[in-house]
């Protein structure tokens, strides 16, 4: 998905409760890969479109990923399943801590000898209670983000530069979280159908997100230019217009400071729309690879996507909100005594809505994923038919094969795939050649290796 996509989903999942398992995930570019590829040569150039066979195609091209980088693409990749687990496991840890030791009742006496007022309570509760899992939460963030992604070469930022980024993503979280659980608990004080206010909130916070976003949020992170006229630069213009995308200019983005991963995006929402490429996507990849990945990116943009995924994840927080409202209830009823929290309403009962959310998230994992595999899907289409690109496609896929495994099981990529695996996006490319083979433009054949 975009950039403002992902940051989207940050924030849902930020409306569905500030979890532990969201102080591991902070605001910010994700590290990305720098592994070599292992080639293998592709069948040879011109073979007659009558011998053309989509399945071996497919086949000879994930060939050319093999021996230590598909193993270190596999382990590393595979490792993220046991820290999705690992990550809820702390998340709900972190809960019980401050609920126990009477940690969250304690900010909640101090917010109440502030005010009497229940409306700026929330705010001097959420400070510091953002503040304390941060910190609780830093020496898993601190493996997960840095030391493992150095681990496996998946980042080019110091541990300065990183913590720098770190940082800042925390003041981001403080500030969203403020407002968002502010705006929450009245929500809450509403009456018994808070849950369906909540939801709403959800949509409304996520629209705001995608139109500030490009503008203001990733700036933060990186330094957007023009990219200077090229041939290049006209051709993503021109198959902008084609597509009637309103965007006059490309943008570069220095994401080299921080990975190897090529990327791009059409995000905005609402006159915010921006193009933006990253500079290792035009510097590592051919002309056609480039406009191979814009036009999947273009994709998402002409097929609404971001409504589509406002809509959907909208659904996922009215029924997250709802288990909310019935768990705390249930956790409450049972413990809530010697957790000294009282109603739903109650600021220290924080931490159990935020371990609550964290077990509907998991639980919800396929189906969040599954939300967006397939839009993803959905734009791989859009582009292979504005750009008539599969080969180009295919490559690309293989280099972004360093930090996702290439060839998983079905069941691995309903669960824990977000995007399409990588043998489902080349199959999906090989089988448009196929049906294009006497379309003049596909005639010539795959592509040799790079």
């Amino acid at each position: 998905m975009t950039r403002s996509l992902a940051l989207a989903a940050v924030l849902s999942l930020l409306a569905l409760l500030w979890t532990g398992a969201a102080t591991a995930q902070q605001i910010g570019p994700a590290a990305a890969p720098t592994a070599v590829i292992d080639s293998r040569p592709l069948p040879p150039i011109g073979a007659p479109a009558a011998a053309f066979d989509p399945h071996k195609a497919t086949e000879a091209y994930l060939a050319r990923v093999s021996g230590a980088a598909k193993a270190r693409s596999d382990a590393y990749f595979e490792g993220g399943y046991v820290l999705t687990l690992v990550d809820a496991l702390y998340a709900v840890g972190v809960a019980a801590f401050l609920l126990w030791f009477r940690v969250s009742a304690s900010i909640r006496d101090f917010a109440e000898r502030r005010t009497r007022s229940r409306l700026w309570q929330v705010p001097l509760y959420v400070g510091p209670y953002i503040l304390i899992t941060t910190v609780l939460s830093f020496p898993l963030t601190l493996y997960e983000s840095y030391f493992r992604e150095k681990a496996y070469g998946l980042m080019n930022l110091s541990f300065g530069g990183w913590l720098g980024e770190f940082l800042t993503g925390t003041g981001l979280s403080l500030i969203a979280g403020l407002i968002v659980l502010t705006a929450l608990y009245a929500a809450i004080r509403a009456g018994r159908y808070w849950w369906l206010w909540a939801a709403a909130g959800t949509a409304f916070f996520a629209a705001i997100l995608f139109v500030i976003s490009p503008v203001f949020v990733a700036p933060l992170f990186n330094t957007y230019t023009p990219l200077p006229p090229s041939q290049t630069r006209a051709d993503v213009l021109s198959l902008a217009r084609a597509n009637g995308i309103p965007a006059d200019n490309v943008y570069l983005v220095d994401a080299s400071r921080q990975s190897d991963r090529i990327s791009a995006n059409v995000s905005g929402f609402l006159g915010t729309t921006r193009i933006s490429l990253n500079d290792n996507l035009l510097n590592k990849s051919t002309h056609d690879e480039v406009l191979a990945v814009l036009g999947h990116e273009m994709g998402h943009y002409v097929l609404d996507h971001s409504t589509r995924f406002l809509a959907l994840m909208t659904l996922v927080a009215l029924a997250g909100f709802a288990f909310l409202n019935w768990g705390f209830a249930l956790a409450v009823g049972l413990f809530g005594g010697n957790w000294d929290v009282r109603r739903i309403d109650d600021p220290a009962g924080l931490p159990v809505l935020a371990a609550l959310s964290t077990i509907f998230l998991l639980t919800a994992t396929p189906v969040t994923n599954t939300i967006i595999r397939s839009a993803e899907v959905q734009a791989d289409m859009f582009g292979i038919n504005a750009v008539r690109k599969p080969d180009a496609f295919s490559t690309v896929v293989l280099k972004l094969s360093t930090y996702r495994k290439l060839d998983p099981a079905p069941w691995e990529e309903f669960l824990f795939y977000d995007h399409p695996s990588g043998r489902t996006r080349i199959w999906e490319m090989m089988r448009w050649k196929a049906e294009h083979l006497n379309d003049p433009d596909i005639k010539a054949g795959p592509v040799s290796p790079q």
